[in-house]
């Protein structure tokens, strides 16, 4: 730890991935409801659930209206407007799990572009320095960047004509 971080109270020091994983697992028991779908079963849910609102809230008067509709639902319409409720507050969090996501992605794509930057300066820092007796122990190090290295090696194009039919011997 830095000695800034030391001096950071405890809620702001910056979090591990393991230590990350750990809280989300054990937000994840927290969560009411939660469970995951297989994709054809979501696909069917994600149907109904999409429902128009203003079609919801006349099926939720309806069942207000009626104690023989609510018997067979089994649920009232204030228990249907509190699972709507429910939901719409749930939304806004899944959208700051996503924007959670998504600035998770862009910080590992950040350290990877700076080990790939630093990696790439590195086979170049070293293609000039083994020009150099001194330096000849970088040798297997830089053959082995050389031959790793995906960038400015051309790629063979494949060949569009057919390669040509073997001719059948002749005989004379």
């Amino acid at each position: 730890m830095s000695p800034n971080e030391i001096d950071k109270p405890p809620d702001t020091q910056p979090i591990t991935s393991e230590e990350l994983v750990e809280t989300l697992r054990a937000l994840r028991q927290r969560i009411p409801e939660y469970l995951q779908l297989p994709i054809p079963d979501a696909k069917s849910a994600r149907a109904l659930a999409s429902l128009d609102p203003q079609f919801r809230q006349a099926a939720f008067n309806a069942v207000g209206a009626s104690d023989l509709v609510a018997k067979a639902i089994g649920l009232t319409a204030d228990e249907l407007r509190r699972i709507n409720e429910d939901a719409d507050r749930w939304s806004a969090a899944a959208d700051e799990l996503r924007a959670l996501l998504q600035g998770v992605v862009t910080a590992i794509l950040t350290r990877r572009h700076r080990v790939g930057l630093a990696s790439l300066q590195t086979y170049s820092i070293t293609r000039q320095l083994v020009r150099h007796e001194v330096h000849a122990d970088l040798l297997p190090h830089l053959h082995e960047m050389k031959r790793l290295n995906r960038f400015g090696r051309r790629r063979r194009k494949a060949s569009t004509e057919p390669a040509p039919a073997p001719q059948p011997p002749t005989t004379a």
